[in-house]
């Protein structure tokens, strides 16, 4: 079969394998960001070096956009509501999971595959389940945002069994008609009193 990517983009993937197998995560998630950025700029018509303002906005935590606190809170409603369709809606197509934790990196459909049993499970009302979302920084302008933080993640079964966890993570977004997640980075498994310092 030929192999109708460009040469680019075997490039860049064969950088990332590497990076991948040699589990230099750190390097990895600069090396995706970066590319992620690319992709942003070509998305929003940002084809020349002219197009760029060089002017940005680092936004405190109070001055976050308004419509970027939505975002959580849509993605908090659907996984509590097991509306596995509205979830998905809020990555980007070509999202990018990255699990520190297993040293790994796949497209997010992967990673919503895995998940979509969890989902069914809520909206048939065999487990509830919600998420919740803390944060330590969030950085944006009014088209891009990276927020870094916690997240706690519950679900109880029918018998009362909760399997609920914290993560650090970080998410990057982009927004065009809409907020994205274009990559979400799972570093780490977090403590309860690491979750209650964000607070």
């Amino acid at each position: 079969m030929v192999n109708e990517q460009p040469p680019e983009f075997i490039s860049y993937h064969a950088i990332l394998e590497t990076l991948i197998r040699q589990g230099n995560i750190h390097s990895a998630m600069k090396y995706i960001t970066l590319l992620l950025f690319v992709v942003a700029l070509s998305a929003a018509g940002c084809t020349e070096p002219s197009d760029v303002s060089t002017e940005t906005t680092a936004y405190t935590y109070a001055s976050t956009p308004t419509d970027l606190d939505a975002y959580w809170a849509e993605a908090s409603r659907t996984v509590r509501e097991g509306d596995f369709e509205g979830y998905a809606a809020t990555y980007h197509e070509d999202a990018v999971l990255v699990s520190g934790m297993n040293s790994s990196s796949y497209p997010i459909s992967q990673a919503l595959s895995g998940w979509k049993e969890g989902f069914d499970l809520t909206a048939s009302g065999k487990q509830t389940s919600d998420v919740e979302f803390r944060f330590s920084q969030r950085l944006s302008d009014a088209n891009t945002a990276h927020d870094t933080g916690i997240f706690h993640y519950t679900a109880k079964d029918s018998t009362g069994v909760d399997s609920g966890y914290y993560i650090h993570f970080e998410g990057l977004l982009f927004n065009k008609n809409g907020w994205k997640m274009m990559m979400e980075y799972q570093k780490s498994p977090a403590t309860l009193e690491e979750w209650e310092a964000l607070k």
